[in-house]
């Protein structure tokens, strides 16, 4: 699914309605939750011209990937306690991104390589944008939540590894 002649990636419906619902994802479903505590991560990370993830991480260890061709690797952190410490090391810091984030009503696709992070709180949703390539060294919230974010990718990368050698058994 190449990206259009507009420069925006082409998306399947199913890939639109599950990032929708992270996006509105209930900061009720989790307890003792203040007004800006982050309680969820949801990080559209361009991986090629054509192949747009995002990535939904939620502050109880949850780690899913959606894919803009509507495929998913979701549920590994049923089976994996390291994917759910990573991810809980994520949400647990990216609340020091809020100062740098902008509150938005609007869930706009990234168009060129830059991933979009944005934070879920009580208190609403806001949005970073972490460049590709070099991040200044005057933002070291966005260099501190961009390494937990690869970090939470590359387990989810093992995770994958784990499932299709169990599934080869």
């Amino acid at each position: 699914m190449p990206r259009n002649n507009t420069g925006r990636y082409s998306v399947t419906p199913k890939y639109l309605m599950t990032r929708g619902q992270a996006l509105s994802f209930p900061a009720s479903f989790f307890n003792g939750l203040k007004k800006d505590d982050v309680y969820g991560v949801v990080i559209d990370i361009p991986l090629s011209d054509d192949i747009l993830t995002t990535m939904v991480c939620f502050i109880n260890g949850a780690a899913n990937l959606y894919f803009n061709n509507g495929g998913e690797y979701s549920g590994a952190s049923t089976r994996y306690v390291n994917l759910v410490h990573t991810t809980r090391a994520l949400v647990s810091n990216a609340g020091q991104l809020l100062p740098k984030s902008e509150k938005t009503t609007k869930f706009d696709i990234p168009t060129d390589r830059s991933n979009y992070v944005f934070l879920l709180t009580k208190g609403g949703v806001y949005k970073s944008v972490i460049r590709q390539g070099y991040i200044p060294e005057n933002e070291p919230e966005k260099r501190t939540v961009y390494v937990l974010y690869q970090r939470v990718m590359s387990e989810i990368r093992s995770c994958q590894l784990k499932d299709e050698a169990e599934n080869r058994k």
